[in-house]
């Protein structure tokens, strides 16, 4: 049986800046959830570790958000052109093959 990643023929699909996109979204994610664990913890030790992977994770979102700016992979400034872009992106992936294929 093959993988979905073995039916992709077009590298077209999975390029740089879906993988960017995967990470500033994971990266946003794991901000997110620092957050909430830091109001959540009551040990001084486990907040102090919090603080610190919150940081690295707001570092890293920042890093790969301005890379994909720089790169116009990410429209941060301008919501008309982002929303072009993602339209483009939509159907790109509307074209991917799917589990059953």
């Amino acid at each position: 049986m093959s993988s979905i990643l073995d039916k992709i023929a077009n590298k077209d699909l999975i390029n740089d800046e879906v993988i960017a996109t995967d990470l500033l979204v994971t990266s946003k994610s794991a901000v997110r959830t620092y957050a909430v664990a830091i109001t959540e913890t009551a040990s001084p030790e486990v907040l102090e570790v919090l603080k610190k992977q919150l940081n690295e994770a707001i570092d890293l979102h920042h890093k790969v958000a301005s890379f994909m700016i720089e790169n116009e992979m990410y429209h941060a400034y301008d919501m008309k052109e982002q929303i072009d872009h993602d339209l483009k992106k939509a159907d790109l992936a509307l074209k991917m093959p799917t589990k059953s294929d």
